[in-house]
């Protein structure tokens, strides 16, 4: 499952790039006193790659008083999330530095197992604007941006060439195309992730969102997807299916499903996350060089995606938050950030790194990218995040199985995310 081994390889990643930092400089500002100082854990999830122990000997060499020591639970987003829980209730100190998923920080932050950060420590004017806020809750700084995401619309350049077509930038354009164009060639039009699980929550929030509503407001005190802007949103995906130009295949789809399809030459049109652009370039894959990235459309130009990606936070129970801090001030320097995207193969939250010539040369998507970002929007803030997403997919799926109205949809989902804000 690509989005979990790719969720993976965000939390890890924090610990694979630790070589971008190699000298023994100026050190962050320490901020508490010597004795927070000290050997450190960084928990994340799995180990996907091949040369992550010979980097944190690295930092180790260079930090012979502060060295770090690697947890990695199951390479399972879901697992990993339970296993960290666990371990924070328990009021052991047995982690330190956390590299969590962005839709993590506000619920971490609600429960107290995260302690709160000095704005001022990190280089957060340096980040893409939007980022920060997947690592703020109840206007404070819980966490710091690590690698981002965003979606893009992946679509065969080649078969709209000969149609004398460009990209679509709107639902009606996309809607057309898919439904008119991609049967000549033997296409499915549009798939994105529809399978009743975190992708779907995502699917269905940037729909909304690119359609002016919202699911929750306010860190999940207000709920606002009862509106007529989602009730948008939601009937761009269910006319999608009931037009035939979002196939019934596209409902069984998680990332690696739908990547695979458009790999595989069987789709016109697919949202998914930037790790496909080089996969879909690969040796091997039937559309490469065939194919284009660009903005998720929306209803009158370029939608909104949702931001994906990990942050990096201090355990409340840390043994040593100082030198926690300033891992996490190095992990975040522009020079490690480079190697996110260089050695990670991820998207860095350094906006001079997506304007870099050289990097632009090597990843011809990144200003396509950073567009993305820019208009991103976190998933929905709330302290029982988990609740939420499980309400968005229940909702999603009767709704994409056409078994509701996105009328009824959206008055059912207000429903149930009433009942959850009001829980505690």
């Amino acid at each position: 499952m690509r989005w979990i081994r790719a969720a993976g390889r965000a939390l890890l990643v924090g610990a694979v790039v630790l070589a971008g930092y190699t000298g023994l400089g100026a050190r962050a500002d320490t901020g508490p006193a010597s004795e927070d100082r000290g050997p450190l854990t960084l928990v994340t999830a799995g180990d996907l790659t091949n040369y992550l122990p010979p980097l944190l000997e690295d930092w180790n060499e260079a930090h012979p008083d502060e060295r770090v020591t690697l947890v990695e639970l199951p390479d399972s987003a879901d697992e990993t999330r339970a296993q960290m829980i666990s371990e924070l209730r328990s009021g052991r100190d047995r982690f330190d530095v956390l590299n969590i998923d962005v839709a993590w920080t506000s619920e971490f932050a609600a429960a107290g197992w995260i302690s709160p950060l000095r704005r001022e420590r990190f280089p957060l004017d340096s980040f893409l604007r939007p980022v920060v806020d997947t690592a703020t809750f109840d206007g404070r700084l819980y966490a710091v941006p690590y690698v981002t995401n965003a979606g893009l619309l992946y679509y065969r350049k080649d078969i709209l060439d000969r149609e004398g077509e460009v990209a679509p930038r709107t639902w009606d354009e996309l809607a057309r195309q898919a439904r008119t164009i991609a049967p000549k060639y033997g296409l499915d039009g549009y798939a994105g992730q529809f399978l009743p699980y975190e992708g779907l929550t995502v699917n269905v929030t940037e729909a909304v969102h690119s359609a002016g509503g919202s699911i929750l407001r306010d860190d999940g005190a207000r709920v606002s997807v009862d509106s007529d802007a989602a009730r948008a949103g939601l009937r761009f995906l269910a006319d999608g299916v009931r037009e035939g130009w979002i196939s019934r295949d596209a409902l069984g789809y998680k990332e690696e499903e739908s990547r695979r399809a458009f790999q595989d030459g069987r789709l016109l049109f697919l949202r998914n996350w930037p790790y496909v652009y080089a996969d879909a370039s690969a040796p091997g894959s039937k559309v490469a060089g065939s194919f284009g990235a660009v903005p998720l459309p929306g209803p009158d130009g370029p939608g909104t995606s949702v931001l994906g990606g990990s942050n990096l936070a201090v355990s409340s129970h840390a043994r040593h938050p100082a030198s926690a801090a300033d891992l996490i001030s190095y992990l975040t320097s522009e020079r490690v950030q480079r190697q996110v995207l260089t050695k990670g193969s991820l998207p860095p939250v350094r906006a001079a790194l997506y304007e870099d010539p050289e990097l632009v040369r090597a990843y011809p998507y990144l200003p396509t990218l950073r567009q993305s970002v820019l208009s991103a929007v976190p998933r929905p803030k709330s302290p029982r995040y988990d609740q939420v997403s499980l309400a968005v997919q229940a909702v999603a799926q009767d709704l994409l199985a056409l078994r509701r109205t996105p009328e009824q949809a959206a008055a059912r989902l207000a429903r149930e995310l009433g009942t959850i804000s009001r829980k505690g």
